[in-house]
């Protein structure tokens, strides 16, 4: 990845089905779906529970990783891209179980100009967000986080959420305080509801005037979810600082590619006047 720093960033989301509880398999999808990126992307975004997927039993805990095992995981992904990776995983923490999304920032590129294997400290450095709100029975396995995170991307100031975290009006109007350029949502979303993934990221853009990222789950569940449950969503999308979608995926395990314009950014920030003003 060339230094990009003064260019509008360019983001990718590898659309991707999860093999429930198969971490090596997931690992290795992830790093194909990296390693065939364009060049020229500065962050790659992939869905929740991602690494591990997710199983609503005593399972879940065996495929949870320790957040040492996922930063590993997700390095070797980041990697393969030539840049920062954000992706969902079932963490594991003592006796608690989180579901976790993990911002991994890009791999240092040497004095040659090649991947040294080492990711930068400072601004953009490695961080968790553990989901906040949990969905039905997730929340017999999964302990809510209870920490926000903001973390530094090419993007600029980039808030995170997970899947039902878009229902949560509060969880918008905290980040829009802070005034964070960019919103990316790692998400598993029913397919029967696929509707609504669509108007609450259309609606988290308008609220916060930032860019939403939503990276949705494809495919369908290998984890003991009943045959009416089992569907996923897809449907990818970048939505524009105004509601608008630039650009969205359907179910296909494709790739959505989006550039976030600063000046798109600036100029409905200064039309609509109620971000950012203290």
């Amino acid at each position: 990845m060339s230094d990009r720093s003064a260019a509008d960033p360019i983001v990718a989301v590898p659309q991707v089905p999860v093999d429930d509880l198969r971490v090596d398999a997931n690992v290795d999808r992830l790093r194909r779906r990296a390693a065939d990126l364009p060049s020229g992307v500065d962050l790659a975004v992939f869905p929740e529970y991602a690494l591990t997927g997710f199983a609503a039993d005593e399972r879940l805990r065996g495929a949870a990783l320790s957040r040492g095992a996922a930063r590993e995981r997700l390095e070797s992904v980041a990697r393969a891209a030539e840049a920062a990776v954000i992706a969902g995983y079932a963490e594991r923490d003592g006796g608690s179980v989180y579901n976790a999304t993990a911002y991994v920032p890009p791999p240092d590129r040497g004095a040659g100009g090649g991947p040294t294997g080492e990711t930068r400290d400072g601004p953009g450095r490695f961080a968790v967000y553990r989901k906040r709100h949990l969905w039905d029975d997730e929340a017999a396995r999964v302990e809510p986080g209870e920490e926000r995170v903001v973390v530094e991307t090419a993007a600029g100031p980039t808030g995170l959420l997970t899947c039902y975290d878009l229902n949560f009006v509060a969880e918008s109007a905290w980040f829009a305080e802070r005034a964070v350029d960019a919103l990316v949502v790692v998400g598993a979303w029913p397919a029967d509801h696929v509707a609504n993934w669509r108007l609450l990221c259309r609606a988290r853009a308008l609220d916060g005037v930032r860019w939403v990222v939503g990276a949705g789950r494809t495919g369908s569940s290998g984890g003991g979810r009943a045959p009416d449950e089992a569907a996923y969503a897809g449907n990818s999308l970048v939505a524009r600082p105004d509601g608008a979608v630039a650009t969205e995926l359907d179910r296909a395990p494709t790739t959505l590619t989006a550039t976030l314009d600063r000046d798109t950014l600036a100029a409905q920030r200064d039309l609509v006047g109620a971000i950012g003003k203290g």
